[in-house]
């Protein structure tokens, strides 16, 4: 790619760009590692936000994107403007930011804002300090926001300090309210705040009205009534029932005050009369407020779904709205009546205090004898039509459904008459069209299914002001304001002065992320925060100090350079750049770089080397093949046009070995090696990048003369780059050291030359692995010359294809670790640790381990069992069958023999024998290291194991010894197993693996196939005691079955089946089990297994059914135990298993739980069946099948009618029954049994008693998408109960 000279005055087509539409690149690059410049334009005029110098209009580059902040920061377009993000809307009017889900508070607040009365009366509040803390006092954040809303010049303001003024944390952001029961909730803690000030009644003033709620007798006439207080108007869409919706809010009105005909059974009880008389039962408007507030109830609950929806049908509202039609006229006529009772209005519109508003009146609730032409709210009642006449200034706007949605406020400006949308930080003008637009509905009738079709957006709430000019006021001028208010409108101007000012310095304040090697804290991180026009100079003196090097290394000694984390590359330093600006040496302010810094020390001898544009940066390990070390890497740095003995030649500068005899290896990617050989080929071709890792060895050895791969300097670094390191927890051991727990011999083993455990003195580490060694390799001599069955590479093997073991110790100054001579298959001969290496099956249990700990999946059964994925939590085994090909089967360490893989346990069955349960088939869930024929499936290789003691600083590993292992991560996971024996102290068939992820769960590790290479550097293992599963056997969890017990599952205990068991042979197993951990002392006759789905009983598994042949199992198994109470009659799949349970009308409980066995699926039987163990003749037995999961629960007030009783069918497996399984639930009654007769108070409290009972067996659990939070406001600023709101 040839450059382009910048003052060459050849055409594009002759510099070689492809014309005809074709795309051209161009690629900028540093130039002798100078940073790309910026040009001026011909006019030379400076952007402001740039650099001071005329040079700083355009950046040379890539243009940014649209939207963005500019990738360049300060070099960006001129037409770019950061304040255009932050300035206010050109209607004047300043938005409110979306905490969240706050749209319906900003729209109402933006209402209250816009309300000249309400705004005015709060400025004149004046607040006090010494009184309450500013940050809890709801009226003052309200008068600061109002001040901001109104002399403000952002875009949109937050209203963070009005929320938590209300006692509301981060988490109400996201909570959506209802925008009318904010308004409610907001007045009454105004109300709270201003007692004893002169706004105390502003809110009653501005928007209390009154209405009389009556009921008069239609016979004599005598009314009964009483005056109730209103802060809004709810009115209804749809009436309940109804097909059609009010076309407006006059119709709505209309019905609102329409009075009901109580007759017939609704009859009122007249005081005058002494008798129930058909009455008329309404609501009339005594008095309007100045501020008229309309809830138009768009959300309902539809009985059919059983849910809430949003009624969308079209209501229309005037602009200008005339309310004398709705006004009472005939209180003078009134007969004098007596105080009123519970009028018993049932009206969705009424008006009681406590279902339309808070009563703010201080009157007592029951006004008696009231002559309403002598008080004040009469008079305003009969004021002329005209001064009843409202404008409409706010709609409170809703889109969406009864879910959720959002809000948003259509506003008039009472200085203007402009309509404004109010929309979160966004205002702009609007029409009268967009307003008739929020009418909702559709353009077609107003049929029953209109609303389903029609818009949902459409106004929610309006609120009208009376037209009065005698009160109707305007916004108070700035000039205007109280000394209180113009002293808040300047400390808030001082304030956002001072935000902009910072923000200012933000905006030219590059931040970057900076590295240091501190000489004591090894790499730390940081972010360097630097203005643009700081040198670099005062950029390092920054570093410096932000990395605590004061007092390490003098200033002089510290430089800043150009770095990359990612590939560990220093790029390039800046020497003689010290004075130039970090701005220009950056590329200007970004919101984030493609680089980073390293702050570079130095010792005072030292001098800094500079690092150019074009180098790579290489890590250079000396090997050392006699001590089969690696030493820490130094530093190189080199170019790519280098070749390789030009590269040698530097490393003998840096290393001191020798180039002749100098081997150099490219680790090009993970465990990638390159032996770079050829001496002219350059570092690029061979395929050096930025940052590079090379291992050079200079010996006389004669290494080099043999294949790079077959070399020992390769097998050391193969080693090196798959070797991890993992901590390993052990299980409890004796107090002590980490002295090894002795291998469990079987009875009557020779146990010479084992661990004389029992003679107390313990042999060290180092003796016991020598001696387990010899053993070893006397085996395998052994096994070679009786022809047994091994591979070229087992014959010819030595001693330096074994392992390294380290054992463990407390020896300080031991650092020789222990090479034991042990490929993979002699690690796996540990476990037959005695001379006989064959012999006859044994077939007692006596010759398990005798150490064999519990499980720890019995004593914790969560842990290993935890749902997470069925690969993971896969039952753990282990492959300790190792079967000889050409002899009888080995004899194995824990006393069990191995079979052919082949064998079916039914053949054996016959036999006798003790048997290992190690018949499963390949996809059994669990994995085993042998094949059919019991040959390794695996070539073994070298693989590296190293083990030593970890003083652990982790609190949760205090208790317990632990290892630190270093291992190659290609070893299987049964290999790792064998190689810890000799530190857990059993064999791997009597431990599991627990892999520790986040938060300290642990998941077993069950692949014995698979190797470590999921495994990463310091991750943590738990080794727990228990056996470890074998090929074909599966961890069973077993739960009690109590079907009249509240909690009808129990869990027991986990244990073992295994494919090609017998039900028989496992209850066996599992009985004394039951004994020792559950203290349940069984008979094999009187408990029977059954399937577990969920909590549901199933099929009963009869004695002769074979595991995976008859039973499907599988890994984490779920299954029941049932204790009978006589011996077991299900002999039969054919048998049907049936429980049954009495339902009693005349007491109205349920009996227990009865278990019936029925010979076929004949209803006939099981009727007679029912009759005989209930004594209900059988003409007059009804019976019906229970419904959902067992124990299928069912309210006794609903169990007589909702059950489908006595079907009409002659057979158990058809419709609507379908019994064609063990465990079905079948009631049954009486039918000439009559039901008990309750009273209301006897219902109530049966009903109480059964919603208590039936809660807490999952019964009926209703569904809810999302728990609703009520709406609170806490005026003591913190969530405690709020005595306002009782």
């Amino acid at each position: 790619m040839a450059p382009l000279e910048h003052n060459s005055e050849m055409s594009l087509s002759e510099s070689g760009f492809d014309s005809g539409g074709k795309r051209n690149f161009l690629q900028l690059t540093d130039r002798d590692g100078e940073q790309p410049q910026i040009a001026s334009d011909e006019s030379g005029a400076a952007d402001s936000s740039g650099l001071e110098d005329s040079s700083q209009e355009r950046f040379i580059g890539p243009l940014p994107r649209d939207g963005s902040a500019c990738g360049s920061g300060d070099y960006s377009s001129p037409s770019y403007s950061y304040s255009s993000i932050l300035s206010k809307s050109d209607t004047g009017y300043v938005g409110l930011v979306n905490q969240a889900m706050t749209c319906y508070l900003n729209s109402l607040l933006q209402t209250l804002y816009m309300t000249p009365e309400f705004r005015n009366a709060l400025y004149n509040w004046e607040f006090e300090d010494s009184e309450e803390d500013p940050v809890t006092s709801i009226p003052y954040q309200l008068q600061r926001l109002f001040v901001l809303l109104q002399t403000s010049k952002k875009r949109a303001i937050e209203t963070t300090d009005v929320t938590r003024s209300f006692g509301w944390d981060s988490s109400e952001a996201w909570q959506q309210h209802d925008v009318q029961e904010l308004c409610r909730v907001m007045f009454d803690a105004l109300e709270q705040k201003w007692k004893q000030t002169e706004q105390a009644d502003l809110i009653n003033q501005l928007y209390q009205g009154k209405l009389k709620d009556y009921v008069r007798c239609l016979e004599c006439g005598y009314e009964s009534w009483r005056i109730d207080t209103y802060l809004d108007i709810p009115l209804v869409i749809r009436p309940f029932g109804a097909s059609q919706a009010y076309g407006s809010v006059e119709e709505a009105l209309q019905a609102f005050i329409q009075p009901e005909t109580l007759d017939g059974p609704n009859q009122y009880f007249c005081e005058r009369c002494k008798k129930k008389c058909d009455a008329r039962k309404g609501l009339r408007f005594l008095h309007f407020p100045y501020l008229l507030t309309l809830q138009l109830k768009r959300f309902d609950f539809d009985y059919t779904t059983m849910h809430r929806i949003k009624l969308n049908d079209r209501m229309t509202f005037p602009e200008e709205l005339d309310m004398s039609p709705f006004i009472d006229v005939e209180d003078e006529k009134s007969p004098q009546t007596e105080s009123c009772t519970d009028s018993g209005a049932e009206n969705e519109g009424s008006c009681h205090s406590d279902q339309m508003s808070n009563d703010f009146s201080t009157d007592d609730c029951v006004d008696e004898g009231i002559c309403l032409d002598s008080t004040s709210s009469t008079e305003r009642a009969f004021k002329p039509k005209s001064l009843l006449t409202f404008e409409l200034f706010s709609v409170m706007v809703h889109s969406g459904s009864a879910a959720g949605g959002h809000y948003y406020a259509c506003i008039k400006s009472f200085s203007d008459g402009q309509w404004y949308s109010f929309n979160d930080q966004h205002v702009s003008k609007i029409t009268q069209d967009d307003i008739r637009k929020t009418y909702g509905g559709s353009s077609g009738s107003r049929g029953y299914y209109s609303s389903a079709f029609a818009s949902s957006t459409n106004a929610y709430m309006l609120i009208y002001r009376l037209k009065d000019p005698s009160r109707n006021s305007k916004f108070l001028a700035v000039e205007d304001f109280p000394n209180h208010i113009k002293s808040l409108v300047q400390k808030e101007k001082e304030s956002e002065e001072q935000e902009k000012r910072q923000r200012e310095i933000e905006r030219n304040t590059c931040k970057i992320k900076l590295f240091c090697v501190h000489p004591v804290k090894m790499m730390i991180e940081s972010k360097l925060e630097v203005h643009k026009d700081k040198t670099l100079r005062e950029a390092t003196e920054m570093a410096y100090k932000l990395m605590e090097l004061e007092g390490v290394v003098p200033l002089d000694c510290c430089r800043l350079v150009k770095y990359d984390e990612f590939h560990e590359y220093l790029e390039r330093s800046y020497e003689g750049e010290e004075d130039t600006t970090m701005g220009i040496l950056l590329g200007g302010v970004k919101s984030s770089y493609m680089f980073d810094l390293l702050l570079e020390t130095r010792r005072p001898e030292q001098v800094f080397q500079p690092y150019k544009p074009g180098e790579v940066m290489v890590k250079v390990h000396v090997v050392d093949l006699k001590s089969e070390t690696i030493a820490p890497p130094i530093s190189v740095r080199a170019y790519l046009n280098q070749s390789i003995t030009e590269f040698k030649q530097l490393i003998d500068q840096a290393t001191g070995l020798p180039a002749e005899t100098m081997r150099v290896v490219l680790e090009r990617c993970y465990n990638d090696l390159r032996l770079l050989y050829v001496p002219n080929k350059t570092l690029k071709a061979e395929g050096f990048f930025r940052s590079n890792k090379v291992f050079v060895e200079s010996s006389e050895l004669t290494d080099h003369q043999v294949p790079f791969t077959d070399s020992l300097l390769w097998k050391l670094l193969d080693r090196h780059g798959n070797t991890i390191r993992l901590l390993v927890l052990l299980p409890e051991q004796s107090p002590g050291t980490l002295a090894i727990r002795p291998l469990c011999q079987k009875g009557g083993e020779d146990s010479d030359g084992a661990f004389e455990g029992s003679q107390g003195n313990r042999k060290s580490v180092e003796a016991i692995l020598e001696e387990s060694t010899e053993k070893l390799k006397n085996l395998s001599l052994q096994q070679q010359q009786q022809g047994s069955s091994t591979s070229d590479s087992q014959k010819s093997s030595d001693t330096s294809d074994f392992e390294h073991i380290e054992s463990p110790t407390q020896d300080a100054d031991s650092n020789s670790s222990l090479c034991v001579a042990a490929d993979n298959r002699e690690l796996e001969n540990r476990i037959r640790a005695t001379p006989g290496g064959s012999g006859g099956a044994s077939s007692d249990n006596e010759n398990q381990f005798a150490c064999e700990e519990r499980s720890d999946s019995e004593v914790n059964n969560d842990r290993s069992t935890s749902s997470v994925d069925s690969d993971i939590l896969s039952s753990s085994h282990s492959s300790d069958t190792l079967c000889n090909a050409d002899s009888g089967p080995i004899q194995l360490a824990n006393g069990l023999d191995s079979h052919s893989i082949t064998s079916s346990r039914r053949s054996k069955a016959h036999e006798g024998k003790k048997e290992t349960w190690d018949t499963a088939e390949e996809d059994s869930g669990t994995d085993s290291e042998y094949d059919d024929n019991g040959k390794s499936k695996t070539e073994f290789k070298y693989l590296y194991f190293r083990a030593e003691p970890y003083s652990q600083d982790d609190a949760s590993w205090e208790t317990q010894k632990c290892l630190v292992v270093y291992v190659d991560k290609r070893i299987t996971l049964a290999a790792f197993k064998q190689n810890l024996e000799p530190y857990v102290g059993v064999p791997s068939t009597q431990f599991k693996v627990f892999r520790v992820y986040a938060n300290n769960q642990e998941f077993e590790s069950v692949r014995l196939n698979e190797t470590l290479s999921s495994f990463s550097d310091d991750n943590k293992i738990t080794i727990r005691l228990g056996r470890a599963l074998k090929k074909g056997e599966y961890r069973v969890k077993v739960y009690q079955l109590l079907v009249n017990e509240p909690e009808p599952c129990k869990f027991l205990l986990d244990t073992v089946f295994a494919k090609g068991m017998t039900v028989r042979q496992s209850k066996e197993e599992l009985l004394p089990q039951l004994k020792e951990q559950c203290r349940l002392d069984l008979s094999i006759d009187r408990v029977r297994l059954r399937k577990k789905t969920w909590k549901n009983p199933g099929t009963v598994f009869l004695d002769y059914h074979v595991y995976e042949e008859d039973i499907s199992i599988s890994s984490n198994w779920e299954v029941f135990l049932e204790v009978l109470n006589e011996p077991e009659k299900m002999k039969s799949m054919s048998q049907l298993a049936v429980l049954t349970r009495r339902w009693s009308p005349s007491t109205m409980k349920l009996g227990p739980f009865q278990e019936v066995i029925l010979e076929s699926s004949s209803v006939e039987e099981l009727k007679e069946k029912l009759s005989e163990i209930s004594g209900i003749p059988l003409e007059n037995l009804e019976f019906a099948k229970g419904r959902g999961t067992f124990p299928c629960d069912i309210s006794v007030l609903e169990i007589h009618q909702d059950l489908d009783w006595n079907p009409k069918v002659s057979t158990l497996n058809v419709w609507p029954l379908y019994i064609c399984d063990d465990g079905a639930v079948v009631f049954y009654r009486d039918s000439t049994e009559e039901t008990l007769e309750l009273s209301e108070d006897e219902r109530n409290e049966l009903m109480k008693k059964e919603s208590s009972r039936l809660l807490k067996t999952g019964y009926r659990v209703s569904y809810s998408p999302r728990k609703e939070k009520a709406l609170k406001i806490y005026l003591d600023g913190g969530p405690v109960k709020d005595p306002g709101q009782d």
